[in-house]
């Protein structure tokens, strides 16, 4: 998909396709400072800064190496912070200029550093304009980034109603441009291995047009993005407490219309069968609802990731003998969760109902 003259990428797939081009120049030897700057662009919320550390994340795992990530907020920098400090120098003649932090980066072979600059279009046109020789050449004035690093930003569109200048033209034609969009698959996919609350979960997965919901023409404080569910992930988790019982808090972080949705929604856990019935293989009744079903599935697949390796192989052929009775479409949501959790994919080979479904 292209917009703005520009690919448009889920997180996910800008993340395998980031650390590709950085495993394949490691491993070929290609110096990482011959590599173009990226700049990444989104609405508020979509994942921008994430991206790039999950970036460093799978690119340590991939090539072994130690990713350290300096992420530098430009809007806060001064023109004169990334230049240095001036002094006068030993003679008394002219002026030197003390490094500015930045720039002090571990030049070891076993490392690879990231410099992010992130919040790049919030920064005043002066800070952009210090920003081109960073970019292009790794340097600003006698001071030189190490060989082994990178250089990404990140920022907002100027349609984003946020705090946003327009990127001078030379300094836009130094960097490779991607925006990154709001993906529920992609979403999902990370969702199940970072301990989302189950019931977010399960009502994104019924209804994913909630994930990121936003109206140019309306100004709203609080909307539904995937930064702004995570808070809505956390402080459920964190209160151990259902939706209906923390409307405030909700509401604060997506916006009252979609939490009053949401808790409406929640409210169907109540009718589920016990998760535990289902885990130790006691007869369950089987919910009738699209709705009761996501909230079922999501329930299960946040027990399964949380117990992991713990999960034995008894409680997988209960849950799969229990799901066995389910829809296609929702044996097809199960098994993808369960398959998007590394603890527990191989071992579904073992279990008959999931041979037989994942054969077919």
């Amino acid at each position: 998909m292209i917009v703005d003259n520009i690919p448009v990428l889920s997180a996910e797939e800008f993340i395998d396709m980031e650390t590709s081009i950085l495993s394949a120049a490691i491993q070929k030897n290609v110096p990482l400072k011959t590599l173009p700057s990226v700049f990444l662009s989104s609405a508020p919320g979509v994942g921008k800064s994430s991206s790039v550390f999950q970036v460093a994340e799978k690119l340590s795992d991939a090539v072994g190496k130690k990713v350290l990530v300096t992420d530098i907020r430009l809007l806060l920098f001064s023109p004169i912070d990334l230049r240095g400090v001036p002094m006068e120098d030993k003679t008394g003649r002219f002026t030197e200029w003390k490094m500015p932090r930045l720039f002090d980066l571990d030049p070891g072979k076993d490392v690879v550093n990231i410099l992010f600059l992130d919040e790049l279009t919030a920064a005043a046109p002066a800070v952009q304009a210090a920003a081109y020789q960073i970019t292009l050449n790794r340097a600003i004035g006698e001071f030189h980034l190490p060989d082994n690093c990178v250089v990404m930003g990140a920022g907002n569109r100027i349609t984003d109603r946020s705090v946003t200048y327009r990127m001078p033209q030379a300094l836009a034609n130094r960097m490779m441009h991607f925006q990154l969009k709001a993906d529920f698959e992609s979403w999902r996919r990370w969702a199940i291995g970072h301990g989302v609350n189950e019931y977010v979960l399960g009502y994104l997965s019924y209804d994913s047009g909630k994930l990121f919901t936003e109206d140019p023409r309306i100004e709203e404080t609080a909307y539904p993005t995937p930064r702004s569910w995570m808070f809505v992930s956390d402080q459920l988790n964190l209160l151990e407490a259902e939706p209906s019982n923390a409307h405030a808090v909700i509401s604060a972080c997506i916006g009252t219309g979609t939490a009053l949705e949401f808790e409406a929604w929640s409210r169907v856990h109540r009718d589920l069968p016990p998760i535990e019935d289902i885990l130790n293989g006691f007869p369950a009744p089987m919910p009738r609802t699209p709705d009761a079903l996501y909230a079922v599935i999501s329930a299960l697949t946040v027990r399964i990731q949380r117990e992991g390796e713990k999960t034995t192989k008894k409680t997988l052929g209960n849950v799969c003998r229990y799901a066995s009775l389910f829809p296609p479409d929702f044996q097809a949501l199960f098994y993808r969760n369960l398959l998007d959790i590394p603890s527990v994919a191989l071992r579904l080979y073992l279990i008959p109902e999931a041979a037989k479904w994942l054969k077919k």
